[in-house]
Order: C-alpha cells, then sequence, then structure tokens
C-alpha cells in the first residue's frame, strides 16, 4: 500500500486482519475486527455464529445451486440466442445471492478454517469467473442473451440502472464478497474479477463524454467501491464512489422511492426504499470519512435524526410500508402491516456503527443494540433455516405476507436477499464488540469472549464473562497488557439511563429506577458519564478484573402521541430485548383483548429449555372477551411474554408487542 489512510480506514471496517491507529482524515475510531474477537460457542452469539456455519450457509448454498443461480453463470459462459432470460432467471439480482453466500462463508472461514468448504467456494468463483465478458462487464441477465435478456435489464449496458436492472447493486456485492474472500484466504482470484467489473464500471460510467451519466437505482456501489478503494489503494474506485453519490437527484430519474429526489448533501428526511436509502446513508459516510466531505456528514447527521425521531421502531426495524419497502411519513408506524424489512435492519446497523465511528457516541451503538436483539435476528428461525422478510409487530395469524395467506417462517424466498444477507452479517457480529481510539478502548457490546487487541500499537488481550442479554453481570479480566496505561470506555446502555432511544419518541412509563455499578479488582469506582461511557484510565496489570452490573428489570415503554398506532398502548423490555405476547404461551383467551393493568405486577423466569434458552416475562392484566349474550366479560389473569426476536418458531397464530393498558385505553 503507497497511502496510509486507505490502509488505516480498512482496518476501521474490519476488513484487513492487521491493526494500526487512526490518525487521518478518516473515522477518528478504529474497529476491532471480528477475526480478533472469539465468541464462547455457547453464548448468546457464540449459539447464532455457529447455528449460521452449520445450518444456514450449507442451506443458502443448497439453495444456489437447486434455484439456479450457478446455473446462470453457466449459461452466461456460454451464451445463446435460444435462451428467454426471464423464464428461469426470478430478477436480475440473482447473481448477488451468490456473491452474499461467498462473502458469508468467506467471513466463516476466519473463524473456522475448513479446507473443503475453502475449495467449494473456489470452485464457485471459477464458476463466476469464466462468465465475465472480455472488458470485465459481469451481468449474467444480459450476458445470457443479449438480444433478449431479462426484462428489467434495457436493451443495452446501464440504460435501466436507475430503474429495474441492478448491474451496479451486482457491482456492489460482488465487490462486498471479493474483499472478503481475499481478507480470509489470501487469494485474489475472485478480488481480481471483481476489479475487472469495476474497472470497466469506471471506464462506462461517469460524466465524460460517451460515458454513461447515470447513478445506482439500489444502492450498495458506495460503500464497496470504498472498500475496494481502501483495499488497493487505487483513488478512481473512491473517485466513482464519490461521483455516484454527487449525482444523485441531478439525473433524468428522480424520485423519493431511490432517494434520487434531490442532491444527498440537501436531503434531511430518511424516504423512500429503506433498504437503498441505508446502504446510501452509510455509503455517505464512508466516503466522508476517507474524503473530509463536512457536508455529507451534515446531511446523514439529519437524515440519522430523522430516523430515531419519527420513523424508528421499538425493535429497531425500520420501513413502514409494503408498498415500495418504504419508510412512511414521520409517526407513521403500524404494527399489523409494519414491513420492516430485514436486509433493512442489517443497512441500519451499518449506519449506526458509522456513525459512531464518525462521533465517538453510545447513542449510536444504543441504537445499533436494539436493532440486532430484536428486529434483525427476528429475520432468521432459532434453527437457521427459515426466514422472514418483513417483520411486523403484530400479527392476527392471517395477514397474508404468503400465498396460504398466513405469516409464517420460509426456507427460502424467490427474492432470496434476506436469508444470504443474514449468511453475511451474522458471523461478523464479533466485529461490532470493541474499538479503539489511540489510548481509549470503547467496550461496546456485551458477550462472552475473548479479544486480542492492539492499543497504542501495544498488544491487549482481554477475556469477558458474560450471560448478556440475560442478566447485567458483566466480567472484563485483562490477561495481557503490554500497552501500559489505556482508557476502558464502557459503555453505559440508554435503557439502563432511563431512554429507550435518543429521541421524544419513545419513553419509559413507569416510576422504575435501574442503576449500574463499576468495580476494579473488587473496589468500587467512581465517575461520570461521558457520551455515553462510563472511563476507567488506569495503568492496567495482568489479571485486573472490571466487575460490572446493570440492573436488569421489565420495563413499560410508550410511544409518543403522534405515533397513532401505539395510542393507549404499552409494550414491554427487558435489557436490550424487547418481548411480545404469542398466542401459544396464552391458549385461554385471545392476545389482541388482553390489558395490561395500569401498575402490573412482573415475574420472571429463566427457562433453559425454551427456543434454544430464553428469560419470559409474565404480567398482570385483564383478558376480555364476550359471552353469549353480548356483553363483556373482563377476567383477571397474566399474560406470559416471549422475547419478539423468538416469535414464529411455534407455528402460526397471533402476536402483540403494543397491547392495550387499562379500560381507559380499551375504550380509546
Amino acid at each position: 500500500m503507497k497511502q496510509i489512510l486507505p490502509i488505516l480506514f480498512a482496518i476501521t471496517l474490519g476488513l484487513l486482519p492487521t491493526h494500526a491507529q487512526n490518525q487521518s482524515s478518516g473515522y477518528p475510531i478504529t474497529q476491532v475486527p471480528f477475526t480478533d474477537v472469539k465468541v464462547s460457542p455457547g453464548s448468546f452469539w457464540g449459539q447464532r455464529i455457529k447455528t449460521l456455519r452449520d445450518v444456514t450457509l450449507p442451506l443458502a448454498l443448497g439453495k444456489c445451486e437447486s434455484e439456479g443461480r450457478y446455473e446462470n453463470f453457466v449459461k452466461a459462459a456460454n451464451p445463446s440466442s435460444e435462451y428467454d432470460v426471464s423464464s428461469f432467471m426470478g430478477y436480475p439480482f440473482d447473481d448477488t445471492d451468490v456473491y452474499k453466500t461467498i462473502e458469508g462463508a468467506s467471513y466463516v472461514l476466519q473463524t473456522y478454517p475448513d479446507k473443503e468448504l475453502e475449495a467449494y467456494i473456489d470452485s464457485i468463483i471459477d464458476i463466476v469467473g469464466a462468465a465475465q465478458e472480455p472488458d470485465g462487464y459481469l451481468y449474467t441477465a444480459r450476458t445470457i442473451n443479449p438480444a433478449k435478456p431479462h426484462s428489467w435489464s434495457g436493451d443495452r449496458r446501464w440504460v435501466k440502472e436507475e430503474e429495474l436492472s441492478h448491474e451496479l447493486y451486482n457491482l456492489g456485492h460482488m465487490v462486498d464478497a471479493a474483499c472478503a474472500h481475499y481478507q480470509a484466504t489470501g487469494s485474489d482470484k475472485f478480488l481480481n474479477i471483481a476489479r475487472r467489473y469495476a474497472d470497466c464500471v469506471v471506464r462506462e460510467v461517469g460524466s465524460k463524454e460517451g460515458q454513461a451519466c447515470i447513478v445506482p437505482g439500489h444502492q450498495i456501489a458506495e460503500m464497496a467501491l470504498a472498500r475496494l478503494y481502501v483495499l488497493t489503494g487505487e483513488q478512481k474506485y473512491l473517485d466513482e464512489a464519490k461521483f455516484f453519490l454527487d449525482m444523485r437527484g441531478k439525473t433524468s430519474i428522480k424520485n423519493d422511492y431511490s432517494q434520487s429526489h434531490k442532491p444527498v448533501v440537501e436531503q434531511d428526511e430518511a424516504v423512500g426504499h429503506a433498504v437503498r436509502a441505508g446502504y446510501m446513508y452509510a455509503g455517505m459516510a464512508d466516503v466522508a470519512a476517507l474524503t473530509g466531505d463536512s457536508a455529507y456528514i451534515k446531511a446523514i447527521d439529519k437524515i440519522w435524526n430523522n430516523i430515531v425521531s419519527a420513523k424508528y421502531y421499538i425493535t429497531g426495524g425500520v420501513g413502514a410500508r409494503h408498498e415500495g419497502e418504504a419508510f412512511g411519513k414521520n409517526y407513521e408506524l403500524p404494527n399489523l402491516t409494519a414491513y420492516n424489512e430485514t436486509c433493512a435492519a442489517i443497512a441500519q446497523v451499518y449506519l449506526n456503527y458509522r456513525m459512531f465511528l464518525l462521533h465517538g457516541d453510545a447513542k449510536y451503538i444504543d441504537c445499533l443494540e436494539r436493532t440486532l436483539y430484536n428486529g434483525l435476528i427476528s429475520g432468521i428461525s432459532i434453527g437457521g433455516d427459515h426466514f422472514f422478510y418483513p417483520n411486523p409487530l403484530s400479527c392476527d395469524g392471517k395477514y397474508h405476507f404468503n400465498a396460504d395467506n398466513t405469516i409464517e417462517r420460509q426456507p427460502w424466498f424467490g427474492c432470496a436477499c434476506c436469508p444470504s444477507n443474514l449468511c453475511r452479517f451474522i458471523p461478523s457480529v464479533p466485529g461490532y464488540m470493541y474499538a479503539i481510539n489511540g489510548s481509549d478502548l470503547y467496550v461496546n457490546l456485551f458477550a462472552d469472549n475473548s479479544a486480542t487487541l492492539e492499543i497504542a500499537g501495544k498488544e491487549v488481550v482481554i477475556n469477558e464473562t458474560t450471560q448478556y442479554p440475560w442478566n447485567g453481570d458483566i466480567t472484563l479480566e485483562i490477561q495481557k497488557n503490554k500497552a501500559g496505561q489505556f482508557a476502558m470506555k464502557i459503555r453505559i446502555p440508554g435503557w439502563l439511563q432511563g431512554t429507550p432511544v435518543p429521541s421524544d419518541l419513545y419513553a419509559y412509563n413507569d416510576n422504575v429506577k435501574l442503576s449500574y455499578s463499576i468495580s476494579v479488582n473488587g473496589e468500587a469506582v467512581k465517575g461520570d458519564i461521558e457520551n455515553g461511557y462510563f472511563s476507567i484510565d488506569r495503568k492496567w496489570k495482568n489479571g485486573d478484573k472490571v466487575e460490572i452490573h446493570f440492573d436488569m428489570a421489565p420495563r413499560m415503554v410508550k410511544a409518543n402521541d403522534k405515533v397513532a398506532a401505539d395510542r393507549g398502548r404499552t409494550a414491554i423490555e427487558m435489557g436490550p430485548i424487547v418481548y411480545c405476547a404469542e398466542w401459544t404461551d396464552n391458549p385461554d383467551f385471545d392476545i389482541s383483548q388482553f390489558m395490561l393493568d395500569i401498575n402490573p405486577a412482573f415475574s420472571v423466569e429463566n427457562n433453559p429449555g425454551l427456543l434454544n434458552g430464553i428469560r419470559t416475562i409474565t404480567a398482570t392484566g385483564t383478558a376480555l372477551s364476550l359471552n353469549p349474550a353480548g356483553k363483556v366479560v373482563a377476567t383477571p389473569t397474566s399474560i406470559r411474554l416471549v422475547p419478539y426476536y423468538a416469535w414464529n418458531n411455534r407455528g402460526v397464530g397471533k402476536m402483540e408487542v403494543w397491547m392495550l393498558q387499562g379500560f381507559d385505553s380499551f375504550a380509546n
């Protein structure tokens, strides 16, 4: 590498296995790569990563074969005028299912080396590479039969990119996968394929005479090209990413759906397709970090504030509308018809983490954590083999997401973006736990793990022991410290400080006061919280133990009165987990007609044999029903709640996150 900044930025995003301190105009905070954080196998995240490796990834690879994803590349390597592409290719972005599973497999390989899996992925890359055209273009939807490509693709390259073709979306996922594969294996075979396509795009797409002056219809190429710049040091890739952002709102197609209604630096509200939006905002952060463009940062600051203040579900999901898979208006947050696409939740994690890297404020990690534990992992079943595309907050047992007019987790989808996206995301979760800025160590997420870090260029090994998110007891032990003195900055979650989200969109509706305590080697330490972090600055010795206790108790949450769907209703959460009532736990009454007491009594129970091990909450209230005479009968009873992420793992039926509370609420 000739340039320091790209290397530093790569480390910030966990792209390279080497560590360094970011002392440039890039992200001021450096991410600790997930490869350096070993999550304990039986822990909350250890279970999910193992299930991904053992179940989800093999399923995804098998689906790529059975659903013809690999065959599309084989056909593109042997094009024919006889092919009617639309007759066998569901979507022109089907290629990305292959790319995302390669990316997920690459991440898995870094945690669980597997020569057989590595060889299998290598054989897939051979199939992909054979489909590449001589000038680097790689888009099977056209190459299979240029005379009759997929109906969304247009009659020539790029002409339908801002509408439906997804040529640049395919590029983005290919580049991400190729960078991950290079990191995992050291092989540049896939990276060279991706670079050739990226070079083709740089040559053919731009503002110069003879180029196609277009921007991505579905964003992600911006993030990917920034990542490719980081890995290669080739300025042209960063320039192309910035071109895509700078030209948005200035080409022929202008609409809210693809966030092309105005230039990005003039945008101040989250609109349109929620996945496209999240990827674009994250790409703006990447390019801003690399170029120092403060206008980008000001814009995404405003957009982020709009999301958390008016367009953010209590589960951390985004995207209120099925139509356009889109953000709604401010405070438009329906429950039964909420869309909350799983991919949009992943995009929110990308955005929130980048906001933290830019600003160093724990409120972004608070939002990331809320999304991670609720609206994101709700998209995958406990067993790792069934999925949700949308993630609503209410279910009547009949609402038709699927052809059988029920909502039920599916083994796959024709549009398989969500399952394959989960494949690439879940193995990377350990990389969100720690970060470094000079001699400051940020402890952001809490999980049972062992981490090898570099602080001020010196090795530090930390072992973390905890059962979080089920309780708030956490121990951090310094096992090796060559860095001497450094500040350990421990995130004190917003939910612990009485703030469910960093806005007035939600607030706690009870008088519960939670507290925390922190000790070093058995001696209590006191201090102030700054930007959401409690800092302990000292010269650490091997064997030093930091013991943290966060109170955890059921909390009642109310929404801002401007959220019409939640008026008179209450949600229950405990720690970072949002809870819901599900039909199967409450068979004696209709959960949609249950009212919490104004001051309900709560009890919490450990259930190690239920849904892979959870804590349930029981709350007192009243079940309402009609007797044969048509009169309302009120029966005092209790309702059992389970974590929202775990719902619909035991069959189809009713579910509620937001419950009625009190007779006044029922009348309302």
